[in-house]
């Protein structure tokens, strides 16, 4: 295995009720919220990282048009971050731009049929 889930992002004009209903609908709690309106929900006292993805409800009022409401994080497991984003390319990634930086730790790509995700820095342990 190279890559797992680590976190669902899901873009909400109300996070708090998405966090909310989403919670009870899985049995998660809240690990955190960000000073621009998201929260981190996940598995009770696994966290981020653990083995089941944690999900973020992003404060976004006026999502683009076109963008999808839901992006998929992965995170390289036997491999440090550049390695793993040449595998991703070499099996038909593509990089995305949704207006980076360039100093940021993590890669914007986009799936053979154009869904963004993102390949994180951080190397989590196989399941």
């Amino acid at each position: 295995m190279a890559c797992r889930i680590s976190e669902l992002i899901l873009d909400a004009a109300d996070p708090e009720r998405l966090a909310a209903f989403w919670s009870e609908v899985l049995g998660y709690v809240e690990l955190g919220r960000e000073d621009d309106g998201s929260i981190e929900i996940g598995p009770p006292g696994a966290g981020a990282g653990g083995p089941q993805p944690t999900i973020v409800l992003s404060a976004c009022g006026d999502p683009r048009p076109g963008k999808l409401r839901l992006h998929i994080d992965v995170n390289p497991t036997d491999r440090d971050q550049d390695a793993e984003l040449a595998r991703l390319l070499a099996l038909g990634a593509e990089p995305a731009d949704v207006g980076q930086t360039g100093t940021e730790s993590r890669h914007v790509l986009a799936d053979p049929e154009g869904n963004e995700f993102c390949l994180l820095r951080t190397r989590l342990p196989p399941l």
